[in-house]
């Protein structure tokens, strides 16, 4: 079986609000080294074991850009493990 972890985040040049309430958060307990965070989702899926590595890379890319992410503010990375 191989894993493929997807992780999904808004595009740089959407503002994060979330993140910015986290980051603001980290600095009222101490943390004031923190520039920036960006939140977002992280995906596992598990794929067939019999696929290619190309055939792999290619579903996966395609679940990413058609279901897990708004490809108008969101973008994706993914690694894929056997």
């Amino acid at each position: 079986m191989m894993k493929a972890h997807v992780y999904v985040t808004l595009k740089t040049s959407v503002l994060d609000p979330q993140g910015q309430t986290i980051q603001n958060a980290l600095r009222k307990i101490g943390y004031d080294k923190v520039e920036a965070v960006r939140q977002g989702k992280y995906f596992v899926v598990d794929l067939d074991g019999a696929l290619t590595d190309d055939q792999a890379r290619e579903q996966v890319e395609k679940i990413a850009r058609d279901v897990l992410t708004n490809p108008v503010i969101e973008e994706f990375t993914y690694r894929i493990e056997e």
